[in-house]
């Protein structure tokens, strides 16, 4: 027990130096060169230039989006305008643009015969599984309207009255293929303390006026046809307005403050959010209802009810800001130096178990020295080194072994 004991205390106050073999191998030089400069082209085209890895990036942008539509188009044999088909109207980051409505009038609280196919009847025995319902315009009152022998009747309702028709065809207003969009984006960058905004500000109200946004000829106009944002989704009107759908507007802010802040400037992208659903046979599309309320003079309440088919448009705003900074500088560079040694641990891996001399490399490589050795040497030959035996040549480096391929049992 006291030999363990006394065994585990001098293992623990061992030291351990590396030790320099010089390999004359072709293969393995060049393995080690190759792995070299794969690392440091990894690190300076990706890390340094692409990811800019000697900043400080900030993420937390923070921003502020305004909306506002303008157009004219027809619909239901009238003219529609802005406070008739846009929705919500306080111009925010998300709206809606209504293509068509199904409009029900004069609805009175009450009671009346369901629309929907499914609530068909001929006895009240048939509207009794209804009871509960979800999918009616009213509550099921567990009566069949109408019935006789013949022809089907309709489950009654309660609530208001006439029920809706959605079933109705109607033609959408294509017209929105003209309409514009304005959008204001003012965002923040809070850790550089930098406000930006998404149009230069030499921009003067008459050339906002005339200018529409094309992605190469004039990137930085605010004016969005509602055409083109279509197109460059890959969809066009046709498809959209009848059923509807969501699309997206991402603004993109990548900033490098290392240069001039006017050269922070916002990149548009367009997309089709309900693309998964494009085809699928239920809740395909968008839609939504809302009413307008009335009274009559008597005081009863009535009200409109419309079901609206509308694209939604979702503007999104995203981006980083980054600056020089020594700290993460001085971080990658350690990494980059550090991880250049991993050409050396590849080729040690390959002289230690692939090479025919691997046992004869192994044993210039790893050397158990003791004092007692260290002692005997210096008695016999001072100030010469201790472990050389014959065949092995020292190298004009202090401390390394230099270690001939030539000299390598095959």
């Amino acid at each position: 027990m006291g030999s363990w004991a006394w065994g585990c205390i001098t293992d623990f106050f061992t030291y351990e130096t590396t030790k320099s073999v010089v390999v004359k191998s072709w293969s393995v030089g060049i393995i080690n060169r190759i792995v070299q400069l794969l690392i440091i082209t990894y690190f300076v085209g990706w890390v340094f230039i692409h990811e800019k890895a000697y900043q400080t990036i900030d993420t937390g942008i923070e921003s502020s989006v305004m909306t506002k539509v303008k157009g004219f188009g027809y619909h239901h044999n009238r003219v529609m305008d802005v406070a008739d088909y846009v929705f919500p109207q306080q111009g925010a980051g998300v709206f809606c643009i209504m293509t068509k409505l199904i409009i029900t009038e004069n609805q009175f609280q009450g009671r009346c015969a369901e629309t929907g196919r499914r609530f068909s009847c001929f006895r009240d025995e048939d509207c009794h599984e209804h009871y509960g319902t979800i999918l009616a315009n009213g509550v099921i009152t567990g009566v069949c309207l109408d019935a006789s022998n013949d022809t089907k009747g309709q489950c009654e309702i309660e609530g208001w009255c006439p029920a809706e028709n959605d079933a109705v065809t109607i033609e959408p207003m294509l017209d929105v293929n003209n309409f514009t969009i304005f959008i204001k984006n003012s965002i923040r960058f809070p850790l550089f303390s930098v406000t930006r905004g998404n149009f230069p500000k030499s921009m003067t109200s008459a050339e906002i006026k005339r200018c529409t946004y094309h992605p190469k000829n004039n990137p930085f106009c605010p004016i969005f046809r509602v055409g083109d944002v279509l197109n460059y989704t890959g969809q066009n009107v046709q498809d959209l307005a009848d059923k509807g759908g969501e699309i997206g507007i991402n603004i993109q802010w990548k900033c490098n403050l290392d240069w001039n802040v006017e050269d922070c400037v916002p990149e548009y992208s367009f997309t089709r959010l309900d693309k998964p659903f494009e085809k699928n046979a239920v809740s395909k599309g968008y839609n939504f209802r809302f009413a307008k309320y009335f009274k009559t003079e008597n005081g009863t309440e009535f009200r409109t009810l419309h079901k609206a088919f509308a694209i939604r448009f979702d503007v999104m705003v995203t981006g980083n800001a980054g600056k020089f900074d020594t700290i993460p500088t001085l971080i990658n560079l350690v990494a980059a130096f550090t991880s250049v040694g991993l050409g050396a641990v590849l080729c040690d891996i390959i002289l230690l178990n692939f090479l025919k001399g691997a046992d004869q490399y192994k044993a210039k490589k790893f050397e158990e020295v003791s004092e007692a050795q260290i002692a005997a040497s210096v008695a016999q030959s001072p100030g010469s080194q201790f472990s050389l035996k014959p065949g092995m040549k020292s190298s004009y480096d202090s401390g390394a072994l230099s270690l001939d391929t030539t000299d390598q049992t095959m």
